[in-house]
């Protein structure tokens, strides 16, 4: 479906600039926005590969497993339907320390495989359990403590202040988990209810 809005906005674009005549100056930002983004990319491949080879080595070292004993409390208390020590949790612990470092792209590979655990644990492969709902939430509303991505983003566009942002995403980012744990709590429960 996206790949239609996309598609439709391009030709909308593109039709708006030759009924204003303007048609020369489109093609130029098409080239240009092309030629920005590679260069963004780039940029942002370096803090990428860093991260996700730094979650590498935090799985292998046996720092996630030390994590996870960390804030078993918090997931317990989050996912009280997966089991103590079930592989789920290492890669839940892995996203959500991405994420905490506002690495969205490397979170992805670990939010997948994150999820395929939980699918593991799901007895009605064609509906989201608990579980998968509130990792989905926590994954989509993480709360950020350092947004790397944001940060290199802006200083690849030429911010001069390219942290200034990081209040204004603590603020934004804590508002909007506690909004979704708490959703997903009081749904949970009521799922419970209608069985």
């Amino acid at each position: 479906m996206l790949n239609y809005i996309w598609f439709g906005m391009i030709v909308i674009g593109f039709a708006v600039g030759m009924m204003n005549g303007r048609i020369e100056e489109v093609s130029q930002a098409v080239i240009d926005s092309a030629s920005t983004a590679v260069e963004l990319c780039i940029g942002l491949l370096g803090v990428m590969c860093l991260w996700t080879g730094l979650m590498a080595v935090a799985e292998k070292s046996g720092l996630v497993k030390a994590l996870a004993k960390i804030v078993r409390p918090a997931l317990k208390f989050l996912f009280p339907d997966i089991p103590k020590d079930h592989p789920a949790l290492g890669a839940i612990v892995l996203n959500m320390v991405a994420n905490f470092f506002g690495l969205g792209n490397a979170a992805t590979p670990l939010g997948i495989k994150a999820m395929t655990e939980l699918q593991k644990l799901n007895p009605d492969k064609n509906t989201a359990t608990n579980a998968m709902s509130m990792f989905l939430v926590l994954n989509t509303a993480a709360i950020q403590l350092i947004p790397v991505t944001i940060i290199a983003v802006r200083t690849a566009a030429g911010s001069k202040g390219p942290a200034d942002i990081i209040g204004t995403i603590w603020m934004a980012s804590s508002c909007a988990t506690a909004a979704g744990i708490i959703t997903a709590k009081i749904l949970a429960v009521g799922k419970r209810r209608l069985r």
